[in-house]
């Protein structure tokens, strides 16, 4: 986030002061003049995460996501412009990076990702990233271009789920509602969790699920709402797990932020604007109508997170 005005200068010292106690006068309102003046800089040089833009001035806040294609977020730049807030929406193809880039400061704010997915990645690095608020929670369906029913795919049909470890244990459940497999009593199953299993699972890039759908040899695929919608077929689920199950908290996603951030004013506004009717109402119809949009304050969310992430850091 950065402020594009410049701050004031210095006054300039008098070339011949007449007596000394006048040039000690001076040089005291010129020293307090540059105190002041420099207080004034170094925020709009640097920027400030404190407060949001004063009446007059604008803040740019750079938001990565892996769905910046979609229509809802040039509604909400429309939306933040009226607030003096310039939302420059970066893409990230694939959901390995907007977590680091968040961390190392190359953007302000992520919105991708859901509670358990981030309480892996702040387990894993050390890195605290935080809940600026909540936006929906959504399915991860099955889809299969070649069939119309989850009962019809064969024995040893090859399924292909995305690897990263919280998309895949989520997806892991899925495959097991479906009656596709069973799995022991694992927190966070991996294949190797698998008891019984009338489908052969193949974990692949989450980017990658969609695609794998034009291999004939690929019988399904678990596909997040994102790459569905952007692969055109987010209406097409041939099985779907109901997101506002009380069991689906974990999957709420959210905007995230640096450690101590997530109440910047600034960032609180782009999670507010982000629940406009003009956005949801997007962000529901892309979805084919399977988004929910989360109501849940910012505290409960923040709560869970903590509460998940003591879980896995005690190995639960």
């Amino acid at each position: 986030m950065s402020d594009s005005t410049s701050g004031p200068t210095g006054p300039t010292l008098p070339s011949k002061p007449r007596r000394r106690g006048g040039l000690y006068a001076a040089i005291a309102i010129v020293a307090v003049a540059v105190v002041v003046a420099g207080a004034l800089l170094i925020p709009r040089l640097f920027g400030s995460s404190d407060t949001p833009a004063a009446d007059g001035e604008r803040t740019t806040v750079r938001l990565g996501t892996t769905d910046a294609a979609q229509g809802h977020w040039p509604v909400l730049k429309e939306i933040l412009a009226e607030e003096g807030i310039d939302l420059e929406v970066v893409a990230f193809d694939s959901y390995e990076t907007p977590n680091p880039a968040l961390a190392d400061g190359s953007i302000d704010l992520n919105a991708f990702q859901h509670i358990d997915y981030l309480s892996d990645h702040n387990v894993a690095t050390g890195d605290g990233l935080a809940v600026v608020g909540p936006t929906l929670i959504v399915p991860l369906p099955i889809y299969s271009e070649q069939y119309s029913d989850v009962a019809d795919i064969p024995e040893g049909g090859r399924v292909a789920i995305p690897q990263d470890a919280t998309n895949q244990a989520r997806a892991l459940k899925v495959l097991q509602s479906a009656g596709l497999l069973t799995l022991n009593d694992a927190t966070t199953p991996t294949p190797a969790d698998i008891v019984t299993s009338r489908v052969q699972v193949e974990p692949v890039d989450a980017s990658l699920t969609a695609p794998a759908l034009q291999d004939p040899s690929i019988a399904a695929a678990i596909v997040n709402n994102n790459f569905a919608t952007d692969a055109g077929i987010i209406d097409k689920a041939i099985f779907s797990v109901d997101p506002s199950d009380a069991n689906s908290w974990p999957y709420i996603n959210i905007i995230a932020s640096r450690a101590g951030e997530e109440d910047n004013p600034v960032y609180q506004k782009v999670w507010e604007a982000y629940h406009d009717p003009r956005v949801t109402d997007i962000v529901v119809s892309e979805s084919s109508g399977t988004a929910r949009i989360v109501e849940e304050k910012p505290a409960q969310v923040r709560e869970w997170l903590a509460q998940i992430e003591k879980q896995k850091e005690a190995g639960a």
